[in-house]
């Protein structure tokens, strides 16, 4: 079996003080997963990976010199957006695709998966935000990156971008506050999905130690080729900048989850 890495991670300036987050950067599988036994074209959709969000956190990493976390392996496989007791970690059906390599999954697999994608790509999370909060002996501000479909179930989405949070606002209302300053897009707040999911990402390693945050959602078809990521990285630089300026962003300051209170489970580094 050849070495199949869960992970990259851009090295950049930890003092900047600010981490980049793409849970759903590709589209991969290692060799042995063949296709789970979808056509090609499935891995061109949204179910396999969000779209334009590899090339724009990789765009923006470089032009903040931040440090950023990828995902390498497609969300079909398992989804690292997801705590590893949510039942949709390893989803059988997504979007109407059945994906026969999930279905039937013994236990043993379940488990593997965790342990060679979704476990390591959680600690080198940990160990980049960790970095960063070392080399500037401050709390960073984590921003994840993720995108969305025009429309859902034949309904079109009117947001070009979206914030998801759960109660941590520090860095939600600025950033929305400037994304809709310019007057020429809509945001949503929370809008098309909740930022509050128990065990997700953003839940694990910030709204447990307390470090402010924010998910970005942009519309993929905004971001589908390299003009569109060039246009978004342009426009989110400058205000992930901004915000990254704020002293009160790089404090810890827990709030309390509205998906429940926390538990020993959650403690878990």
């Amino acid at each position: 079996m050849q070495h199949y890495s869960p992970y990259e991670i851009i090295e950049a300036k930890p003092t900047t003080g600010l981490v980049l987050l793409a849970d759903h950067a590709m589209n991969r599988l290692p060799a042995e997963y063949g296709s789970l036994g979808l056509p090609a074209a499935a891995f061109e959709r949204h179910i396999a990976y969000d779209i334009g969000v590899e090339a724009l956190v990789r765009r923006l990493s470089a032009m903040l010199d931040a440090p950023a976390v990828l995902g390498c392996f497609s969300r079909l496989l398992i989804d690292p957006n997801r705590g590893e007791d949510d039942p949709t970690l390893i989803m059988r059906i997504s979007d109407g695709a059945i994906i026969p390599g999930n279905h039937p999954i013994t236990e043993k697999e379940w488990e593997n998966r965790l342990n060679r994608f979704h476990r390591p790509y959680h600690r080198a999370v940990s160990e980049t935000i960790g970095r960063s909060a070392e080399a500037q002996g401050a709390a960073p501000l984590v921003i994840s990156i993720h995108s969305y479909t025009p429309a859902w179930k034949g309904i079109a989405r009117p947001w070009h971008a979206a914030v998801l949070w759960d109660s941590d606002g520090r860095a939600v209302r600025p950033l929305i506050d400037r994304l809709e300053a310019p007057g020429d897009i809509v945001v949503g707040n929370n809008e098309p999905y909740d930022g509050a999911l128990r065990g997700d990402t953003m839940f694990r390693h910030c709204m447990v130690p307390g470090i402010a945050h924010a998910l970005i959602e942009v519309r993929q078809d905004l971001i589908a080729d390299s003009e569109g990521v060039a246009a978004w990285a342009e426009r989110l630089a400058p205000i992930l900048a901004s915000l990254n300026a704020m002293p009160e962003l790089h404090r810890y300051e827990r709030h309390i989850s509205r998906t429940g209170a926390y538990d020993e489970e959650d403690e878990r580094p």
